[in-house]
């Protein structure tokens, strides 16, 4: 199976990295994470996503905030497919993150989730992966049946409780 590659601009971001991490360890995906920045560790962070394909990798996530060019710089180096996850600062509360990660050039196209939405930027790699993976859609599938679940339950108290 394909691995996914979750790299972050600064380990600041590693709060909003493990909800990625808890998602491949729930589905059983293989994954790396790492820290490379776009701005201080250009030659790293180039390194990593041109050998990406070659060592395994099916998918990356990019978590950055701020300026957030880090999900940029590694479309441009790869064809994987590249989920960017915009990390919410103090400054903007994300949305330069979310811009900067949205507004990619035609031809070098980047996924983005929403601010800090690092657990759907997994589910999307995995959603991809699982296109060649029957066991891996089946998992999919039975998560999103536990899902509506869930919902189905919390909606049937809540009738209990108000609809008499």
């Amino acid at each position: 199976m394909k691995k996914i590659g979750i790299v972050m601009g600064s380990d600041s971001d590693l709060q909003v990295a493990k909800k990625a991490v808890d998602i491949c360890e729930e589905f059983g995906v293989p994954y790396e994470v790492h820290v490379y920045s776009a701005h201080r560790t250009p030659e790293e962070a180039r390194d990593f996503t041109v050998n990406a394909k070659a060592n395994g990798f099916g998918a990356i996530i990019a978590l950055a905030g701020m300026a957030a060019h880090l999900a940029g710089a590694i479309a441009a180096n790869t064809t994987l497919p590249v989920v960017g996850v915009p990390v919410s600062s103090n400054n903007l509360d994300g949305m330069d993150a979310l811009l900067s990660t949205v507004m990619m050039p035609t031809g070098i196209p980047v996924a983005t989730v929403a601010i800090n939405g690092a657990a759907n930027a997994a589910l999307l790699c995995i959603e991809m992966l699982a296109l060649s993976d029957d066991e891996l859609a089946e998992k999919l599938a039975a998560r999103r049946a536990a899902d509506h679940a869930k919902v189905l339950e919390k909606n049937a108290r809540i009738e209990a409780e108000f609809n008499h």
